[in-house]
């Protein structure tokens, strides 16, 4: 049961950490401008948005104009939903909680681990990208004019805890392979010890 129950909680963390890396992927502020006072220019991966007090957005054109900052951060997070989305899929295969595979405890429990192992590459790859754009924002911080220098918006503290939250739950997932196969082997032993001790007596 308590296994079970780290599984379903596992399940549940990664689960909100690919609903916020969604929501980071498709929020406008990823990267904010100020030129003046109340000039307010936003960056995001799809859209910029500008104006003062109502603000104006518009797509991305052409993809080949984009910064490569915008260009891979884009495609590194839609990588990070689908390898999210498939171990949501295998995770719920293999979770004790769920029905499928009842007879094939072993292989049960291996599809568990596998999908907790993919969420922990898709929650690395969402954090990796985050810091990877946080940097070049801080490059051009300092590069750049005080007037217009840039900074990070919310975006990424949405998109790094999305990806610490997907790493934390496919852990609980993929810790119960280990787990499993350490009380195994500790009942089996036990099993040997009984009789063993039995006959001498």
């Amino acid at each position: 049961m308590a296994s079970s129950g780290l599984q379903l909680m596992g399940f549940l963390l990664s689960l909100v950490g690919l609903a916020a890396t969604v929501a980071a992927t498709f929020m406008v502020e990823w990267k904010r401008q100020s030129q003046g006072k109340s000039y307010r220019i936003y960056e995001g991966l799809w859209m910029s948005c500008s104006g003062n007090e109502r603000t104006t957005c518009e797509f991305h054109e052409s993809l080949l104009k984009l910064p490569t900052e915008i260009q891979a951060t884009r495609a590194v997070l839609l990588l990070s939903i689908f390898l999210s989305t498939v171990s949501l899929m295998v995770s719920t295969v293999g979770m004790k909680c769920t029905r499928f595979m009842d007879g094939r405890a072993k292989s049960k429990s291996r599809v568990a681990m596998i999908g907790g192992v993919l969420f922990i590459v898709s929650g690395l790859l969402t954090i990796t990208i985050t810091s990877w754009y946080v940097k070049m924002i801080v490059q051009t911080f300092h590069e750049s004019h005080r007037l217009q220098s840039s900074e990070f918006g919310k975006a990424v503290f949405v998109s790094g805890a999305g990806g610490l939250l997907t790493v934390s739950g496919g852990a609980f997932l993929s810790c119960q392979r280990c787990s499993r196969s350490s009380s195994s082997s500790e009942s089996i032993s036990s099993n040997h010890l009984i009789p063993s001790t039995r006959n001498y007596v």
